[in-house]
């Protein structure tokens, strides 16, 4: 064989040797590593398994103590129960056995009763047949006989006690009122609106009346006033129904005075002009008159509406300042009696915002701001508080009341309104003749501007218990069928004159 074949062979069973010797012991070597490492993770578990025994041991222990406890607690609470129990059987008892002797006296005292019925009745008709009198007629003539000894004592009494109470009353109400009032210190001066406009000269009248009418014209049918050149010197008057078209007729007539050119063209222009400045000068007041009220809620949509109110007086008194007048007067008044000042000073804000188009839709102002507020979505509580100030709806609410009360305080206190002599006139005869339409009368005055009336009675036919029912049917009769502003004092004088002539 060839000698390098041979060592070759040799060669490849020595490495081979090696191999498996080497293999042998990396697998030894591995092999103990493998068994060392799965002798500590057992070692491991043992002490994990020592440790949850123990706490498990620990758990067991604590809740058989807390069994223990609960079971000990169960045993005393059911000790206490029967305890309980053992006393409410005992009450009871003791209960039904009162029952029972309650029961016994109740049949006892019913048959007394019954008893004394049988006697009382009895009595009553032999004391029937001795006095001739039935119960009633007894019962009345000694009614009568009491009155009349005691007619004198009972009336100053009832006097007494009635006016102690109404002077209680009356200063209370004197102090809301006076701290009202005296703290909102308003003016009492008129709002009078004029719709005349000066002219400087002849001829600027002229050049407004225009080569046969023409300016003028343009000018009423443009603006929807009439203007009247003759009426006053110096000056042209605008006529109109509508107030705030009259206010922006006499706003284009400043204008087209001041411009010189007064001609058709112009003077369409100027109005409409005008329309935008009034427009936006209603907005600038409404805003004004909200943010000096404190109503802040009021819908963006009612702010003109409320402007335009500047614009109306109600006998002489201007309708915003009034309005913005009675919010601070709620105001005050709700404080001081408990009720909800936001919607009292919003009630007496809005009371009269139906004025603003009266005019130009049918109805009375109040029902024409009710549908006004409500087409805007105002809150209910608010149109309650405005539609009961001329009291077409009833008080629903005490936030109603003190707008009604408000408009009183702001519309009747003096200097606020004026009145044309006709209508005075008229309102103080009507108040006599209502109250000389009652029996009893002689005579009836009207004092102090309508505010107060004393009536003269006939002391024959009216007593002194009959005069006091007498001023309090008249004050009532007044409240339904009259309409004033403020209160009427009503005073029943009865006077007793005794005349003996000595000879």
């Amino acid at each position: 064989m060839n000698p390098i074949i041979i060592i070759g062979s040799f060669a490849g069973i020595a490495g081979a040797l090696v191999g498996y010797v080497v293999r042998h012991y990396v697998a030894v070597s591995r092999r103990g590593s493998i068994e060392a490492e799965i002798e500590e993770k057992i070692l491991q578990a043992k002490k994990e398994a020592h440790a949850i025994e123990e706490l498990s041991l620990a758990k067991a222990k604590q809740s058989r103590e807390e069994y223990a406890k609960a079971e000990e607690r169960l045993i005393k609470q059911e000790e206490r129960l029967d305890k309980r129990e053992k006393e409410v059987d005992a009450r009871d008892k003791s209960i039904r056995n009162e029952i029972a002797l309650l029961t016994e006296k109740g049949e006892a005292l019913r048959s007394i009763k019954e008893s004394l019925s049988v006697k009382e009745k009895s009595l009553q008709k032999e004391i029937e047949n001795i006095a001739e009198l039935s119960k009633e007629e007894a019962r009345e003539m000694v009614l009568k006989s009491i009155t009349k000894e005691y007619e004198e004592d009972i009336q100053s009494r009832m006097l007494k006690l009635a006016r102690d109470g109404q002077e209680r009353l009356d200063s209370k109400a004197r102090d809301i009122l006076l701290n009202s009032v005296y703290r909102l210190a308003n003016g009492t001066t008129n709002t009078f609106f004029t719709s005349t406009v000066a002219i400087p000269d002849e001829e600027t009248k002229g050049k407004i009346i225009g080569k046969e009418g023409r300016n003028i014209k343009t000018f009423e049918r443009a603006s929807g006033v009439e203007l009247l050149v003759d009426e006053v010197p110096n000056g042209i008057v605008v006529s109109c129904f509508d107030p705030v078209r009259r206010a922006i007729a006499v706003n284009a007539l400043d204008a087209l005075i001041k411009d010189g050119r007064i001609q058709p063209v112009k003077i369409e222009e100027l109005i409409e002009k005008a329309k935008k400045d009034i427009g936006l000068f209603m907005r600038k007041k409404g805003e004004e008159a909200v943010l000096e009220a404190g109503v802040l809620s009021v819908p963006d949509a009612l702010i003109p509406i409320i402007g335009r109110l500047y614009f109306r007086t109600s006998y002489g008194q201007n309708v915003l300042l009034h309005s913005i007048e009675m919010a601070h007067i709620a105001g005050m008044l709700a404080e001081e009696l408990g009720a909800d000042p936001h919607v009292s000073r919003a009630g007496a804000l809005l009371h009269d915002i139906g004025k603003a188009v009266d005019h130009e839709i049918q109805g009375t102002h109040v029902e024409i701001g009710r549908k006004i507020l409500m087409k805007y979505g105002v809150d209910d509580r608010v149109i309650m508080a405005m539609q009961a100030h001329h009291e077409e709806y009833p008080y629903e609410t005490l936030e109603s009341v003190i707008v009604q009360v408000a408009d009183a305080i702001s519309g009747g206190r003096p200097g606020a309104r004026r009145d044309t002599v006709d209508k005075y006139i008229t309102r103080l005869s009507d108040l006599e003749a209502l109250a000389l339409a009652f029996e009893g009368i002689e005579r009836v005055y009207a004092l102090q501007a309508g505010r107060e009336i004393r009536v003269f009675v006939s002391p024959s036919l009216v007593s002194d218990m009959a005069a006091r029912e007498l001023a309090r049917n008249i004050a009532l009769r007044i409240e339904q069928e009259l309409r004033y502003p403020g209160e009427i004092k009503v005073n029943v004088i009865r006077e007793s004159r005794t005349i003996e002539i000595a000879r």
